[in-house]
This record gives C-alpha cells, sequence and structure tokens, in this order.
C-alpha cells in the first residue's frame, strides 16, 4: 500500500505543477506567441475549462467503471496533450493542447480521490488523503519552480519533462494500482443529472458552492498574472520568477498541517471570517509593496491562510449530503476551474486596462469579501457550528 500512496502523491504533484505552471512562463509565452495581455490568460484558462466542463460529467460516469482504467487512460492522455503543449506553435494551439491536458487531468485527479476510501482502511484514509493534498501543495513548492528553471533554457521543456513523468506514472499505476469495479448491477445505474438534483434544490448548498466559486475566482486572478506583475514591477528573469513561487507552496503546505488546529482554537465561523478579512487586505496591498522580498512574505502569508481555510471549505461542501459526496466532489472541482478560468480572463482584461495588479488586487479582494458573505448568509456555518455544540454536549 505504500507504493500506491506514494504514487497518488506523485500524480497529484505532477497535475498541481502542471496547473500552475503557466502564470511564470507566461511572460514567455506571450512574447513568443505575440499575444496581448488581454488574451494571455486563457493560456491558463483553456486548461481550467477543459477541467471545469468534463469534471461535471467525469466524476459520476467514472462511478460506474473501473477507476483503474479511467485513471490509467486520463493519466496517458494527460501525458500526451502535456507534451504536445511543448510543440505549440502559436497561441491557439497552445490553447487546444491545454484544453485536452484539462479534459485528462478531470479524468484522473477524481479518481485518486475516490480510490482512496476503496483501496485503505478506515483508520488510515484521513492521512493519506492528507498526502495526496499535499501533492498539490508542494507542487506549488517545488515543481512550478522547477519548471521555471528548465524553461530558462528552453520553454518547451518543462511540458516536455512533465508528459514522460506522466507517462511512467502511467506505467506504475498499471503494475501497482489493483482494478476497482463498480459494485452496483447493470441496469442500476442512476443517471448523471440526478445525482445533481439534490444540490441543485438546496439554497444552503447553491450558496455554499457560489461562496466557493467566488474564493476560487478571486484568488485565480490574483494568481494568474504574479509571473507578469513581478516581471514587469520587479524586472524579473523566469527563473527568479518561479522560484517566489515556492513561498506560496510552502504557506499552502504548512496552513494544511495547521487547519485542523486552527478551526478546533477559533471555531468554524472564526477561522473563516478572521481569515477572509486578513487575506483581502493583504491582496490590496500587495500591488503596493516595493520590494520582491516583501511580495514573498505576504503571499506566504495569503497562501499559509488559504491552507487552513480551503480543507474547511471543503468540509462544508462534503456535508451538504454525505450520500452523493463523489457528485459533490466532481461539482467542487467543476466549480474550482471555472472560476480559474473565468478568474484568469477578468485578470488579463483587469491588467491590461487598468494600470496593471492594483485593479487586480482590489478585484480579488471584493471576491473574497463576497465569498465571505455568501457563506454567512447561506447558514452552513452556522448550521456546522450547531451540530458542533450538540456533539460537544452530547
Amino acid at each position: 500500500m505504500s507504493k500506491i500512496l506514494v504514487l497518488f502523491f506523485l500524480i497529484m504533484f505532477v497535475i498541481g505543477t502542471d496547473t500552475f505552471l503557466i502564470s511564470p512562463l507566461l511572460p514567455t509565452l506571450q512574447d513568443r506567441f505575440g499575444v496581448p495581455t488581454e488574451m494571455a490568460g486563457w493560456m491558463m484558462g483553456a486548461y481550467t475549462l477543459g477541467s471545469a466542463v468534463f469534471a461535471l460529467i467525469a466524476g459520476p460516469l467514472s462511478d460506474g467503471w473501473d477507476r483503474k482504467k479511467v485513471m490509467l487512460s486520463g493519466l496517458t492522455c494527460f501525458a500526451v496533450s502535456t507534451c504536445l503543449c511543448g510543440f505549440a506553435v502559436d497561441f491557439w494551439t497552445m490553447c487546444l493542447f491545454r484544453f485536452l491536458a484539462g479534459v485528462s487531468a478531470a479524468f484522473t485527479a477524481p479518481q485518486v480521490w475516490a480510490s482512496i476510501p476503496t483501496l485503505f482502511p478506515p483508520a488510515k484514509i484521513s492521512k493519506v488523503l492528507g498526502v495526496a493534498y499535499a501533492g498539490l501543495a508542494v507542487s506549488q513548492a517545488l515543481g512550478v519552480p522547477i519548471g521555471s528553471l528548465l524553461a530558462a533554457s528552453n520553454w518547451s521543456l518543462p511540458f516536455w519533462t512533465i508528459g514522460l513523468f506522466s507517462l511512467l506514472l502511467a506505467v506504475a499505476v498499471f503494475f501497482a494500482v489493483p482494478s476497482m469495479k463498480p459494485h452496483h448491477h447493470q441496469g442500476t445505474k442512476p443517471s448523471i443529472l440526478k445525482r445533481y438534483v439534490p444540490l441543485l434544490e438546496s439554497g444552503k448548498a447553491r450558496g455554499t458552492f457560489l461562496a466557493y466559486f467566488f474564493v476560487h475566482l478571486g484568488s485565480s486572478a490574483a494568481f494568474a498574472f504574479l509571473g507578469k506583475w513581478m516581471t514587469d514591477r520587479f524586472y524579473l528573469s523566469i527563473d527568479e520568477a518561479g522560484y517566489v513561487i515556492i513561498f506560496l507552496g510552502l504557506g499552502n503546505f504548512l496552513g494544511s498541517l495547521c487547519s485542523p488546529y486552527v478551526i478546533k482554537a477559533l471555531n468554524q465561523f472564526q477561522t473563516m471570517a478572521v481569515g477572509m478579512l486578513i487575506i483581502i487586505s493583504a491582496y490590496i496591498i500587495l500591488p503596493h509593496v516595493s520590494s520582491v522580498n516583501i511580495v514573498k512574505g505576504v503571499y506566504f502569508f495569503i497562501f499559509a491562510i488559504l491552507g487552513i481555510l480551503f480543507p474547511l471549505m471543503v468540509g462544508l461542501l462534503n456535508s451538504l449530503n454525505p450520500t452523493i459526496r463523489g457528485t459533490i466532489s466532481s461539482l467542487a472541482t467543476s466549480t474550482m476551474n471555472g472560476a480559474t478560468t473565468f478568474g484568469a480572463w477578468m485578470a488579463g482584461l483587469l491588467y491590461a486596462g487598468f494600470n496593471g495588479y492594483s485593479a487586480v488586487g482590489i478585484f480579488t479582494g471584493i471576491c473574497l469579501a463576497c465569498s465571505l458573505l455568501v457563506f454567512i448568509t447561506s447558514g452552513v456555518l452556522s448550521t456546522q457550528a450547531a451540530k458542533a455544540e450538540a456533539k460537544s454536549n452530547a
């Protein structure tokens, strides 16, 4: 089982690296393909668009298939489409290959989360989930800077490296992961749409997913043009911009480790309110700092708090309806990637039209404020607080 644990960590690591890689490469790719700033964000948005659209059907469909075959097929297609990104000849071919990589990731990543409860005993599930999530955090801390360092010699090299490594992981999945066939009988499969009906009919669920959309909309807008802003403001090279992202990943990793202890000390409502207000202020102030070292410190702080808040948000989503957690995970993935797509597009328009990164910071602050407001008004925080209090009294 330890081999499978390492394998799942590495799968999430390469998917996370590929997701975030475009940000530090954006100035280089923009110059190479002659793309205006307001359109450049689509090289990141195309990936998340593909993932957002197909995640809605990938999760429910894969419940009726052998998860190993879905994971193997998705990872192989992910490897091929990512390699093709290194051969892109213009903006549109890059967007096409990034879209295909996103579609492949939509079939791959959910299988990791869904396979863990099947392959591991209940006592180890939370630990294994934490290890898999750590793969995403480490991808920010190490994967993206390594990719930026490779791109300093050739912009295609990071895509080829990720693609080839993903292909090796696909071979490892073939030999190490057992088959995971569905348990239901033929003819009893519920339709995809019916799986989403309980969420669509619940006002609390709609509000919670809307709040989740806003938080990713704001944070992804700020991240998409971070590399572009640091290049314009501080004249950093592509590898130097990648090094700054190390601090984002380290902050996210540290925050995710501390999250259960912070929530226990403050409670869910206070953690959400205090954390959101702090990072709203930080995002608005960030574009006006005058030192790269201060940028590193502020982003480390921001992502440490986000690392605390994201597990809380996922827990709130899963609490909406425990009987359809797989469908909730698919919808959450789609919501996140849809927000990232729109955020990257909005960041490009704002950066080009309204004095660079300052407008992006204000937009992010407004999105996070909307997220906090919707989280509070949806009632999900008060519901969870009441459940925690009842459990404590019992």
